[in-house]
């Protein structure tokens, strides 16, 4: 017989490699207690509950895993369906408790990510926040862990990396002795100039500027380059670590006497990855991170950029008050958010006002509509204008979510689209108390984003588990169902009839994409010129914008600044397409309700339909005795769906990004040929360029390109779930065959572990009840505890 395949579509392990491997061992209990700290009582006997359920299901399976490798360690050949077996239950047995939760802090410098984290893990100047400097822009994340000390890994560019950086700085700067007067004046004042200056300067020292790519390299760097590329810092104390920590993400003013010696580094720092011990604020499990709301010139940090955004599945987009009512760099967070529930992992979207407690009364007032009653105090205005912002904001970024995401889409029927908080008045309390500064009500979010996780993931856990155990008991089985291979070829037979249906389902969903594709490219073809009019003009003319451009086709269109609004011509050409097809590409990805579009529902449906048809057969046959071959294909079909799903997720982005991707593509001759012009009027010459080269790639058929492979992609991705479909049923339906076909031996008894196993299944439904209880006693004792009243002080 050939070769099993296993459930995830790959060969199953070699016998002598990891057949006999050593389960990884999990955490000590005095660790998992410590998870626990961070949740009220009430949501620690749930999660102790669904913790124990998994500790003890992990302790079944790895029992299980010991007794197939002992009664098969002899054996020169281990059958398909053996081997098959041992292969799943070690990767049970090593799957993650739980895949972290990232929740991404979107927003521009100076917005205030850094004081709200630090407000959120309980730790007033933990990270560096702005002050009169500007932080840095690399990526930072903070998570809490088992470890006994703080401790921070700072992740640094690798040699090649580096290098590439470096030979698109020094482009940039070497170009003003063919300039003339009035033009090296300007180029001195852009902005990509002064980037790529003052980071040359900071790892090369003074006149690093004026030198060549050659003479850099060999050039000595002022501080110290470890060979790991990544430096560890720990700490006693979170005080400690905060100050060792501070200069290698903070960004000092150039004119900044008295630098540390570790700022020199500064440039190549990709991100930086923080772990707090034993919080009782923040669950481990739980990663926050400080997203810059641009990207890095760098094509490495830029790439982490993306995958970032698009690795959270919650995305908080971080303005502060004074800037959220407009401006270019909050509509464009907005935005950037928006297309990470498009094509990543996000699911929910929330707009958080930070420095709410800045208000000036008097103005305020005197803004207020005339009739309304006067406010006597400046904390009852700051309550009153926080709720107006609330409702305000909530209705606009509804409206903008309605327009780009399926109407079911859940974050649409979030209660909380809006926070609006203060950090400092958190710590100060001088005019709002603890739950008004709305930190509390973030960490609760978070909470229970983690406590529904934990129960999903384990219930998940726990039953395929079962499934496997039954499986395995029933290999001993002696007893065989007569008609056997009869009931199996029938459901062969429904698989092909289903999955044949399942492809044209599949064919049909993605033909809808057909028409607003078309009409992206009529609307593209049609509006293209005054896009890119509107990113190549600025306000000022060219002052300031040589070498920035310059920049922008060194990166094939592409230019991210620690300080400005993202350029990215590529995207900004796709954005009509997208427009289109926005709507429909959510509908199709969607995991809510069935429908003519959605995907997964069909898939869903199609596991379904399987399972009815498993126990159909079982119930005609009277397949009692063998009930467990039963159990365990219901069971395989969810794992087989499940790991579908992963992988549909991870394509998604791929398809959502190749109209950008191959637009891109077409234009990255013109960017070549633009980054090398040089001498008087260059960046009108560049200009002349660029719009020559698009005007000549939509002429050859540049959107209609982009539009052919973005079907070629979403054909790729059908062929790959019905190539993953069949390949993962004909196994598990081999492993329901009979013992003929060589793939039963007779094993060690299991008999106990499958009973603990029961056991354990039937405690899974006794949580999920009491979780439900415990939930509802929560609700009434809310309902009818009384409300906190009044602030500490009346005033300030």
């Amino acid at each position: 017989m050939a070769e099993t395949k296993d459930v995830f579509g790959q060969e199953p392990h070699p016998v002598e490699d990891d057949l006999f491997k050593e389960p990884t061992r999990k955490r000590r209990k005095s660790d998992r207690d410590q998870w626990f700290r961070a949740f009220p009582s009430v949501e620690q006997s749930s999660l102790k509950e669904y913790e124990k359920l998994e500790s003890r299901t992990r302790r079944v399976l790895s029992n299980t895993y010991q007794k197939l490798i002992q009664s098969v360690f002899l054996d020169d050949s281990v059958p398909n369906g053996v081997k098959y077996l041992i292969n799943r239950l070690l990767a049970l047995i090593e799957k993650p408790t739980l895949d972290p939760i990232y929740i991404g802090l979107f927003g521009s410098t100076g917005a205030g990510k850094s004081s709200l984290i630090n407000a959120i893990i309980q730790q007033a100047m933990f990270l560096p926040v702005s002050g009169e400097s500007i932080c840095t822009s690399c990526i930072v994340q903070v998570s809490s862990g088992c470890c006994v000390q703080y401790e921070a890994k700072i992740h640094l560019l690798s040699d090649q990396e580096w290098r590439e950086e470096l030979k698109n700085l020094t482009k940039l700067l070497h170009r003003m002795e063919e300039l003339g007067g009035e033009e090296a004046d300007a180029w001195n004042r852009d902005e990509a100039v002064e980037e790529a200056t003052w980071k040359l300067q900071m790892i090369y020292g003074n006149g690093a500027e004026r030198k060549s790519y050659e003479e850099l390299l060999k050039a000595k760097p002022k501080g110290k380059i470890p060979t790991c590329r990544v430096i560890t810092l720990k700490a006693e104390e979170a005080e400690e670590l905060s100050i060792r920590l501070d200069p290698y993400i903070r960004m000092h003013r150039r004119d900044w006497d008295g630098e540390a010696a570790e700022m020199h580094i500064w440039p190549l720092i990709k991100h930086v990855e923080v772990t707090l011990p034993k919080s009782d604020l923040i669950p481990e499990g739980v990663v926050l991170v400080d997203i810059p709301g641009t990207g890095d010139f760098n094509s490495k940090r830029d790439e982490m950029w993306k995958k970032t955004i698009d690795k959270c599945s919650v995305i908080w987009v971080i303005s502060d008050v004074e800037r959220v009512s407009g401006g270019r760099a909050h509509e464009d967070l907005l935005n950037e958010s928006i297309k990470a529930c498009q094509r990543g992992f996000c699911r929910d979207v929330a707009l958080v006002v930070t420095k709410t407690d800045k208000l000036h009364l008097p103005e305020y007032l005197r803004e207020r509509k005339a009739g309304n009653q006067a406010t006597q105090s400046q904390r009852e205005a700051v309550l009153e204008r926080n709720e107006m912002l609330k409702l305000q904001r909530t209705r606009i970024l509804k409206e903008k979510l309605e327009r780009k995401l399926p109407a079911d889409f859940k974050v649409l029927e979030a209660s909380d689209l809006v926070y609006t908080v203060s950090a400092q008045e958190y710590w100060q309390q001088a005019l709002l108390t603890e739950e008004e500064t709305e930190i509390p009500k973030l960490r609760e979010y978070i909470r229970k984003r983690l406590l529904d996780k934990k129960r999903r993931t384990v219930t998940k856990y726990v039953t395929e588990a079962f499934g496997l155990l039954l499986l395995t008991d029933g290999f001993n089985s002696t007893q065989k169902l007569p008609n056997e291979h009869l009931h199996v070829s029938d459901l062969r037979r429904f698989t092909e009839e289903k999955i044949e249906l399942l492809e044209k389902t599949i064919t049909q969903c993605f033909a809808c994409m057909e028409r607003p594709l078309k009409e992206g490219v009529r609307a593209a073809r049609t509006s293209y010129r005054c896009i890119l009019r509107a990113c190549l003009v600025r306000s000022k003319g060219n002052q300031g914008f040589h070498q920035t451009l310059k920049a922008v086709c060194l990166k094939n269109g592409i230019y991210a600044s620690r300080t400005s609004a993202r350029i990215d011509l590529n995207e900004a050409l796709a954005q009509p397409i997208h427009d289109q097809i926005d709507p429909v590409f959510g509908s199709i990805f969607r995991m809510e309700k069935p429908t003519g579009l959605a995907l997964m529902p069909h898939l869903d449906a199609f596991k379904c339909s399987l399972q009815e048809k498993m126990m159909e057969i079982g119930i005609r046959s009277g397949w009692k005795y063998d009930s467990c071959k039963k159990t365990f294909l219901i069971q395989e079909i969810s794992a087989i769906l499940g790991v579908l799903e992963d992988h549909i997720l991870r394509r998604k982005r791929r398809i959502y990004e190749s109209l950008t991707a191959s637009i891109q593509s077409d234009l990255k001759l013109c960017y070549e040929e633009a980054a090398q012009i040089t001498g008087k009027k260059a960046c009108e010459r560049m200009k002349d360029v660029i719009r020559r080269g698009v005007d000549r790639q939509v002429a050859e058929g540049m959107f209609e390109r982009a539009q052919e492979r973005m079907q070629h992609q979403f054909q790729q991705l059908k062929a790959g779930i019905v190539e993953k479909v069949k390949g993962s049923i004909a196994t598990m339906l081999a492993l329901a065959s009979s013992h003929g076909d060589g793939l039963y031996k007779e094993l060690a008894d299991v008999g106990s572990e499958y009973k603990e196993m029961e056991k354990l299944h039937r405690s899974l439904r006794e949580a999920a009840e009491n979780a439900r209880l415990r939930k509802g006693m929560q609700e009434f004792l809310l309902r009818a505890s009384p409300r906190k009243a009044g602030p500490p002080r009346t005033s300030v």
